[in-house]
């Protein structure tokens, strides 16, 4: 990992040094919480953008309302500490052809879990530094160093997975305290040749969708090395990636290619992936989309493999050349997404994922195995009533029994041993709804979580929720269901209330609570949790599972 981040960020300063353009482009980190702001101007009925593909490369049309909301509540400071406190970046240099910034990110936070009888707390600190190099170049990158105490729901998670949700897996492993010690790194480059085309070189995370989920490709997971070309013609929008991902779960699996020796000692086994996803903006209100990936793993059964280089083409539907290879070991997913503008201020979305797909089983209603699809229905809206900035969304999302499974670890659709896609992986289903509202510098969220999945009842059983098994040790072939195995109920309420300090990199005073509970016939677990802190966050960090 250490040796692709110095690759990134020595190819980083050396495009940096060498561009010389002119004008503005801003890269902008993926967070929910940030981008539903936006809404205003990428779901309006006067605009047609493309709104799938995240994270944003900032445009001419997003740039007057992203400048807007880095100006939120600005006012004149004669100091230099209330300049930097409240209105800029710690540093902030502008100039006629690049502009460079850098910020301490804090992230302190310390509560009670009232059920659990602790006090979970988070002590992060961070830093971020970002700019651009006329209209052409843009750069980002961050660094975390974090030590928290999770609430048991999360430590249990942390243990079973060996990896921080969404973080990194080389945690320093303390059960007497259950805490945690772990660091984050981001790299992006992004460079723009000519108007038409983006080219993006990172180590950071990606998100197909227009949900808050995605069953396509989401950002639940660690980051990954990737390289992305994103061609735009007009309402056309094509996006093209290659990555390299990590299995630590594949890495102690004895029964993968037992041939090779000594792999206590080789270290995390890589993967590879390849995406492909095309949006056309068909009217002012309806968008479609296809979306494949493709996963294969870096050894087969003659040793090595590598990059294979059948996956460089860039031309979506690459299932002949996965079939041309008559015992292919690879994994390929299809799928299909479509956004419509119902009114002004409401759209709807929706996605469709597809691992296997037998027509004669489905018209005959029997729960066959192989048949296995994920899907999402949802919309999303913003100033709901006619208040301003009072953003809204509901949505629903299942995945059958076995989606996302492979016949090994290595090529399921995962990513340091979390799901690429819904973090709950496959055999649930789901209902979720978010409020966020913003006045001034004051931001209000309210997020509620339904889901029913099934479990299994011994590590040796799989009825197809955790996709990390084969799915060729399945229970039974027909008469499958969303839910079978120990059917369990999660119920998840976060409220949070936060005063914005800067806007420039989002420091805030945040006060929130949870409350969680997952019940099934043999136990029933509740977290209720409340907490405060002063924050920087500019990721996703999923706890709603």
């Amino acid at each position: 990992m250490k040796k692709r981040l110095l690759i990134v960020i020595s190819i980083l300063t050396l495009t940096f040094i060498d561009a010389t353009v002119k004008a503005q482009s801003e890269y902008v980190p993926y967070s929910y919480q940030f981008y539903q702001k936006l809404n205003r101007v990428m779901y309006s009925t006067d605009t047609r953008m493309h709104t799938s593909i995240k994270p944003y490369i900032i445009d001419s049309v997003m740039q007057p309302a992203y400048d807007s909301l880095m100006n939120i509540g600005v006012t004149e400071k004669d100091t230099w500490l209330g300049r930097k406190l409240f209105n800029e970046h710690l540093i902030d240099i502008k100039k006629d052809d690049y502009n460079f910034y850098a910020d301490f990110l804090p992230d302190f936070q310390v509560g009670r879990s009232f059920d659990e009888s602790r006090t979970p707390w988070l002590n992060t600190r961070g830093f971020q530094a970002g700019g651009n190099v006329g209209d052409k170049f843009s750069f980002y990158t961050s660094f975390y160093e974090n030590q928290a105490l999770f609430p048991d729901y999360v430590t249990d998670y942390i243990f079973d997975n060996h990896v921080i949700p969404g973080q990194f897996g080389r945690l320093y492993d303390q059960r007497t305290g259950r805490s945690q010690d772990w660091a984050y790194v981001t790299a992006n480059l992004s460079y723009t040749p000519i108007k038409y085309l983006n080219i993006t070189l990172g180590y950071d995370k990606n998100f197909i969708g227009d949900g808050y989920r995605s069953m396509l490709l989401s950002d639940v997971s660690s980051n990954y090395t990737f390289l992305k070309l994103t061609g735009t013609l007009g309402n056309v929008r094509y996006m093209s990636m290659w990555a390299y991902m990590m299995d630590p779960f594949a890495s102690r699996d004895i029964n993968y290619l037992e041939s090779i020796n000594n792999r206590h000692n080789a270290g995390d086994l890589g993967k590879w992936g390849a995406f492909q996803y095309l949006d056309w903006n068909a009217t002012d209100r309806l968008s479609v989309g296809v979306f494949q990936a493709m996963m294969w793993a870096p050894r087969n059964a003659r040793g090595t493999r590598g990059f294979d280089v059948n996956y460089l083409n860039p031309v979506i539907f690459m299932r002949p050349i996965e079939t041309a290879n008559t015992n292919s070991p690879d994994k390929a997913h299809v799928g299909f997404t479509a956004k419509y503008k119902i009114l002004n201020n409401l759209t709807a979305y929706g996605q469709f994922l597809l691992g296997e797909l037998y027509t004669k089983e489905i018209f005959r209603g029997k729960g066959y195995i192989n048949n296995k699809q994920a899907y999402q229905l949802g919309f999303k809206g913003f100033d709901a009533f006619g208040i301003r900035n009072l953003n809204f969304l509901g949505e629903f999302n299942a995945a059958r029994p076995y989606t996302y499974q492979h016949f090994a670890s290595i090529t399921a659709y995962t990513n340091f041993n979390q799901p690429l896609a819904h973090i709950l992986g496959a055999n649930f289903r789901e209902f979720l709804g978010i409020i966020n509202y913003s006045y001034r510098r004051f931001d209000f969220s309210l997020q509620g979580n339904y889901a029913r999945y099934g479990m299994d009842p011994a590590a040796d059983k799989n009825y197809g929720g955790n996709i990390f098994k084969s799915y060729e040790n399945f229970i039974k072939e027909y008469d499958n269901f969303i839910g079978q195995g120990v059917t369990t109920d999660l119920v998840y309420l976060d409220a949070k209330a936060a005063y914005l300090i800067n806007p420039k990199y989002n420091l805030r005073f945040e006060i929130g609570g949870l409350y969680r509970q997952e019940k099934n016939i043999a136990w029933t677990k509740r977290t209720t949790v409340i907490n405060i802190g002063l924050k920087a966050s500019l990721r996703n960090w999923y706890q709603d599972f």
